[in-house]
This record gives structure tokens, sequence and C-alpha cells, in this order.
């Protein structure tokens, strides 16, 4: 474990993220919640704890100085898509607790775990939710003023399934590995109504490979 809170330590300094001692633990509890849990429910292909730590800790953390510029220190909900084990929402929750994170996906174990990391975690921000995100509305209540996903699916699902679900002036935060080209020019041919404001490159500590997160919000004629 020394091993890894010193991997940690060096990609939050990398990251130029300030987290206290309390969230820096907070995280490693949640990395070996998530190995313990895995070897029931299957919440990822990666079993290495070192390749955790890399490929979805630091991974996860390389979004929030992107989210906070984009949100400021404001309280907003946040609603990850198709969370799985919880990235990057419950790492959200950890490092941001001014926003209230909520986890979606369609299978059930995987919604439970995270409200098992909630309660182990003592994260008050943070819920798991057993539901498709396309039956989430803000009409009802049920908004957010960020959905974001990570390698969830092609721009166009994830604006379409979730458009519901975004507050007013909200914003979707796709996080993508290389820049994905060919997704943006279909969305621009398949849902012109989606604005597409900033593509926004990662680096990812420790990790050689390409990342980005997809900034959008709906446009004009989405509004009309």
């Amino acid at each position: 474990m020394s091993d890894l809170k010193t991997t940690l330590q060096a990609g939050l300094q990398s990251l130029q993220l300030a987290l206290d001692a309390r969230q820096v633990d907070l995280l490693l509890d949640y990395l070996g919640l998530l190995q313990k849990w895995n070897k029931v429910y299957n919440l990822t292909a990666v079993r290495d704890p070192a390749e955790m730590m890399t490929h979805h800790l630091l991974d996860s953390l390389a979004a929030i100085r992107p989210l906070l510029q984009q949100v400021g220190e404001r309280p907003v909900k946040l609603l990850d898509v198709g969370s799985g084990g919880g990235l990057p929402g419950v790492v959200i929750a950890i490092a941001c607790p001014q926003i209230d994170v909520t986890c979606v996906d369609t299978v059930a174990k995987k919604a439970a775990f995270i409200q098992q990391a909630a309660a182990t975690l003592k994260l008050p921000n943070l819920r798991g939710l057993h539901a498709r995100v396309e039956s989430l509305n803000a009409l009802s209540g049920q908004g957010f003023d960020v959905v974001c996903s990570r390698a969830f699916a092609s721009l166009v699902d994830f604006t379409n399934w979730s458009s519901g679900a975004l507050n007013e002036g909200g914003v979707w935060m796709a996080m993508k590995g290389k820049h994905p080209g060919d997704e943006l020019a279909t969305l621009a041919a398949e849902a012109p109504a989606v604005d597409v404001f900033h593509v926004e490159q990662l680096h990812v500590p420790g990790l050689d490979a390409e990342r980005c997160i997809v900034w959008m919000r709906p446009g004009p004629a989405a509004m009309a």
C-alpha cells in the first residue's frame, strides 16, 4: 500500500491537485474496496492494484481540475452515466466534497457497490442509482448541472440518452481516449443541436496513452 500511496501522491503533485491527507486515504480505501468487490462483482477488467492506480484513479483525477474550471467552487449536482465501479464518480465525490455525485448504472450490483462505497467511506455527497439514464428527467427534479461519462458510449448516444437529465445551463463532460474525430463528425451530422465548445487534452501521470475530455452543451436549436 505504501507504493500505491507514493504513486498517488506523486500523481496528485503532477496534476497540481492539493488534496488533504483524509482525501488521499479515502482514495486508497476506495481502491481497496474496488479490488475486494471486483472478485465477486467483476467491476473492472483491470486486476492489478498498480494498474488500477494509473488506469482508474489517476485517469479519473486528471479530470478534476478541468471540471472545477468549468463549475468553479459552487455546489453542483453531477451525474456519472454508466459508472460501473464508480469511475470517475467516486473519485470526484472524494476530491470535490462540494459536488453532489450520483452514479447511475443499469446493472444493479454495480449501483449497489456505489452505495456500499458511499457508506463505507462516509461520503454523504455520493449515491448509487440503479436505473436507465433515459428515465431521469430534469423537469421532475432529477436534473443535473454536469452529466459525465468515461468510455461509456458514442457522443451521439451519450448526449441523446442523457439529454433529459441535464439542467438548464448544464454541460456534458465525456472522457475519451484519443481525440474522437470520427465521433465528433457524426455528432455534428446527427445531433446538430449539441454544441461542442471545448475538446481538452489530458495528461495522466504514469499512463502512456492519449486522453481527452469533450465538453458539450445544448445549442440554441435544442433550447428553441
